[in-house]
């Protein structure tokens, strides 16, 4: 059977700049996305903007522009965002696209057919900002404003016709599901959430709009838009080019492998979702994992606190590789993480520029002095250097599985000590003092430490895919074939080529005072 593995991010509001959150759960796909092409998956990794809605609408006339032409020029921000973020996506989808407005208007005469929609007037509270209805028990009383509970964003009471969706039907086949499915809400913490609250009886869904036209019109009955969630959520389709169900795309990738999405919009993704799914009788997603927020010196990032970080200025400063980094390994997935400069600056300093930059920086300044800048080989390896290797080569099963369960601060945590060893392993053979009197003795420490250096190298090269391409590239191994199984391989290290030239990895940060 073919590999293959769909990923998604969220599709992105474009109604203001890219911010951390943005970035978090785009890296985060991204790191898997790349793992599984180094399992050999033929992967599809997938990203994009949610361009419908009452608050694009409002952007666009604030900003005295036609919906689609603000559209255009703020979706062309994310689409550079993949760019800066050294994404390796493998599509963009736009809601404003026409291959996704047939997907919409098919899943919605598919719920026609079904049953499962019917005209009534909607009342109740709305956020604009969240594109979200709220139960009373959701809002709550704050200077004189109703605010959601969840998010802080303003609700205001609404009423208007509208289709319903007949979500309360779905609620014992939706707990039916999860209960069949345990894996497709992770972490556990978030399924127990969505659980409570199914289990607390749904209500139907208001799916169109009438007091607001920037969306897809719904089919014969103009007035109405769809409701931005049912035609968001549509896109993980759309972009496999359904209604086509016969198309070679939707049948290889379809159901997707997991959702990568912040908890926020949680809800849509566990619980309608896959109620529309299982109505208009399409397969559901293997997963949804929904990551916590990235909070600032553990406060929710705001304008109002003045706390926001700016992925793109961070960027600038230190580096994509080390934001990467920094993002994965500092938080745990499925957990709110507090980032702050200070602990970048710190991990930058002590796992990337004195751990793992400094240990390659050293190891081929030696090898160019001493062996004619190539790599040499050996096969009499003693136990420490096979002890060395060894440990990491057993541990691929576990490293492999943690990548699998979204275990990415576990996965980093272990790779990372790999490289400490490595640099231990150096001081403590000491290559400089045998080189002399036991030359063969030193040709097998280089051998296994530049070994090392290759397999850590691409267990890490998912996460900072830069620096690690620039080592695999010095010591001629192309990087477009670099796959995990070749950790296995001893034999690919290249002893007749010269090796190319390593700039300094990563630089350490000073003190800005």
């Amino acid at each position: 059977m073919a590999k293959n593995f769909y990923i998604t991010t969220p599709i992105y509001y474009p109604s203001g700049k890219p911010h951390m959150g943005h970035a978090y759960s785009s890296i985060v796909a991204d790191i898997f996305a790349r793992f599984k092409r180094l399992e050999g998956f033929n992967v599809l990794f997938l990203t994009g903007t949610d361009e419908h809605g009452q608050k694009i609408q409002k952007e666009a006339k604030k900003n005295n522009k036609d919906p689609k032409i603000f559209c255009d020029e703020i979706s062309q921000t994310f689409r550079s965002l993949t760019r800066t973020l050294n994404l390796s996506n493998d599509d963009f989808i736009r809601t404003t696209e026409q291959r996704h407005y047939k997907s919409v208007i098919e899943i919605w005469n598919k719920l026609v057919s079904s049953g499962d929609i019917y005209l009534d007037k909607y009342s109740g509270w709305y956020s604009v900002s969240d594109e979200a209805f709220y139960d009373d028990d959701e809002i709550e009383d704050k200077n004189g404003k109703k605010i959601s509970k969840s998010s802080g964003s303003l609700v205001e009471w609404v009423e208007e016709e509208s289709y319903f969706f007949k979500l309360s039907a779905w609620s014992n086949k939706l707990l039916e599901f999860y209960k069949k499915n345990p894996n497709f809400i992770l972490p556990e913490s978030r399924k127990n959430e969505v659980v409570r609250f199914v289990e607390k009886g749904l209500k139907d869904l208001s799916i169109s709009r009438t007091s607001f036209t920037w969306g897809i019109p719904v089919p014969k009955n103009e007035k109405h838009v769809i409701y931005v969630w049912l035609d968001a959520l549509t896109n993980y389709i759309s972009a496999l080019n359904f209604p086509n169900t016969e198309d070679k795309k939707y049948k290889d990738f379809w159901p997707a492998d997991v959702h990568i999405i912040g908890k926020d919009i949680l809800r849509f993704h566990a619980v309608f979702w896959p109620a529309f799914l299982l109505a208009a009788k399409l397969p559901v997603p293997k997963k949804v994992f929904g990551h916590g927020w990235i909070l600032s010196d553990d406060k929710k990032m705001s304008k109002s606190l003045g706390n926001i970080l700016d992925p793109l200025e961070i960027i600038d400063k230190y580096g994509i590789d080390q934001l990467r980094y920094y993002l994965v390994k500092e938080v745990s997935l499925g957990n709110d993480g507090s980032i702050s400069l200070e602990n970048l600056k710190n991990c930058i300093n002590n796992d990337l520029a004195n751990n793992y930059g400094n240990l390659c920086q050293r190891v081929f300044s030696f090898v160019k002095k001493n062996c004619d800048n190539k790599i040499p080989i050996s096969s009499k390896l003693n136990n420490s250097d096979k002890k060395l290797l060894d440990n990491l080569k057993n541990s691929l099963p576990k490293l492999i599985s943690l990548m699998n369960n979204q275990e990415l601060n576990e996965y980093i945590k272990k790779v990372v000590g790999f490289s400490f060893d490595a640099n231990k392993y150096f001081n403590d053979s000491e290559p400089w003092a045998v080189k002399k009197k036991d030359p063969e003795r030193m040709n097998a420490i280089l051998f296994t430490i530049v070994e090392q250096i290759k397999n850590i190298s691409i267990l890490l090269n998912p996460i900072i895919p830069n620096a690690t391409n620039k080592v695999l590239n010095m010591i001629n191994i192309p990087v477009e074939n670099i796959r995990i199984d070749k950790i296995k391989d001893e034999n690919i290290l290249n002893n007749k080529k010269e090796l190319g030239n390593l700039e300094i990895l990563f630089n350490k940060i000073e003190d800005d005072n």
